[in-house]
Formats: C-alpha cells, sequence, structure tokens
C-alpha cells in the first residue's frame, strides 16, 4: 500500500497508509476497536476502494487487474463469513466451498474435493467432526474449519480478523498454538493476525503494523516495534509490556 486515502462523507477512515509485506514475512496488525484494522483489511480485498494512493498485491494492482480472481488467491478467516455459515452445512463442506469461495453450499463435493477437504481437516486436526453440522461446532472448531476452508483455494496470503474473538481463555489458547504449527510450517501461505491483544502475538509473528485513528503509527521488525512506549500511544494509555517468555503480557497503568 502506498499513500492509501479512504475517505467517505467527509470522514477519513484511512490515510497516510504505506505498508509492504515481503515474501517470508508474518504479520500482526494491532489497534484499538475504531483503528481501522478491518478497513484496512477491506481496502486489501478490494472491498473498500481507496479515494487515492496505491494497493498491489501479489503483482497486481488494483484498479488494473480483476480483483475477483485475485481474491482467490486471499484466504481470508472473520467473523462476518463465520455468521454466513448455514446451520446444517457440515465440516466437510464448509471446507470444500472454499474452493470457489461460495457461502451455503448446495452442490456436490467431488471425490477429489472431498480428499482435498478431508485433508485439510486433518492439517488442522479436525478430521473427526468432518460429518458433524456447522451448529454443532465449538467457537474453536469453526475457526479452525473457516482456516481449512480458506486454504481449499491454495491461497498465498491468508488474513485472520480477530479469530480470537469469542473463544473462552482454553479454546483461544490451542487455537492459536495451532496458528504457531501452521505459520511455522515450509510452504505456510503469508500469514496477516488482525487482534487487539499482544497476548495473542505468537513466536511465529515476525512483524508488526501499529494502527491509531486510520493512521500508522509505526510498522517493522516485532522486536522494534513492540514497546511500552509505542503500545501507550496506540491505546492512549500508560502501558508496560511484559515479555513472558517467547510471549506477551500487559500491564495498564
Amino acid at each position: 500500500m502506498s499513500g492509501l486515502r479512504v475517505e467517505r462523507e467527509g470522514t477519513v477512515i484511512l490515510r497516510d497508509v504505506n505498508w509492504r509485506v515481503a515474501r517470508g514475512e508474518q504479520w500482526v496488525i494491532l489497534g484499538a476497536n475504531g483503528s481501522g484494522k478491518t478497513s484496512l483489511l477491506s481496502a486489501l480485498t478490494g472491498y473498500l476502494m481507496p479515494t487515492s494512493g496505491e494497493i498491489s498485491v501479489l503483482g497486481e494492482t488494483y484498479g488494473e487487474s480483476d480483483w475477483r480472481e485475485l481474491r482467490k488467491q486471499i484466504g481470508l478467516v472473520s467473523s462476518s463469513i463465520r455468521q454466513m455459515m448455514a446451520e446444517d452445512e457440515t465440516a466437510l463442506e464448509t471446507v470444500a466451498s472454499g474452493k470457489d469461495a461460495m457461502i451455503d453450499f448446495r452442490g456436490r463435493v467431488t471425490r477429489k474435493e472431498k480428499a482435498q477437504a478431508l485433508r485439510l481437516l486433518r492439517q488442522v486436526e479436525c478430521e473427526h467432526i468432518a460429518g458433524r453440522p456447522w451448529r454443532a461446532l465449538s467457537q474453536g472448531e469453526r475457526q479452525r474449519v473457516l482456516i481449512s476452508r480458506a486454504l481449499m483455494a491454495k491461497p498465498r496470503v491468508l488474513i485472520l480478523d480477530e479469530p480470537c474473538a469469542g473463544l473462552d481463555p482454553a479454546a483461544r489458547e490451542h487455537f492459536l498454538q495451532f496458528i504457531q504449527r501452521q505459520g511455522a510450517k515450509k510452504h505456510s501461505p503469508a500469514l496477516i493476525f488482525v487482534t487487539h491483544h499482544v497476548e495473542e502475538i505468537m513466536p511465529v509473528f515476525s512483524h508488526v503494523l501499529l494502527l491509531k485513528e486510520g493512521r500508522p503509527l509505526v510498522a517493522g521488525k516485532k522486536t522494534g516495534v513492540l514497546t511500552s512506549k509505542n503500545l501507550g500511544r496506540t491505546f492512549s494509555a500508560r502501558m508496560q509490556l511484559l515479555p513472558a517468555g517467547r510471549r506477551y503480557g500487559l500491564k495498564v497503568d
């Protein structure tokens, strides 16, 4: 993103966004509620048109390429997708629907698609729930199934938009450990993990973008960006970053 600005009806949503994700980097976008995290993702995936500036993804430039085709290379896991799933759709069908980015799957799963969906469910340690309907899955299981769904199209970028929202502490930790294992794999897609909790930043993430009021405060390698001072500016409060092994905690004064 270069010089990105998004304005609607006189309200500036995003401004002065200059951000680059290089091959091999795994990013966290961190900011308070209303900081522009979801709007940034919407612009990145072509659902929110920029007022000015440039967006290029995987060598394609917004406005010059077919973004509908490009989206097939960008996996997205978000609460909005989770809420649109049909209650009677099985986990296997949900994963298979990711091949064509379909919602409320009503087609027939081919033998090849079934094998691929089962393989992906095995990767996320959920093969045993393949036949369960969506309504019978726990929140943690649903998140893993949606990741399998996103991986069905073999994306080069995987965006996780606050994936731990709604998870209890145990389910959240199990899910984060799963993300750590997935992100550490040799052929993992580039990860972009959106959150407002430093505790969710796993060791696999190498870089952090801090957002405040629609504008990047600082972006770069995790070790240099995650400081008490930067977090205090991000959340407008006095804060102390508390390293806990390879993870983080936060104390608010």
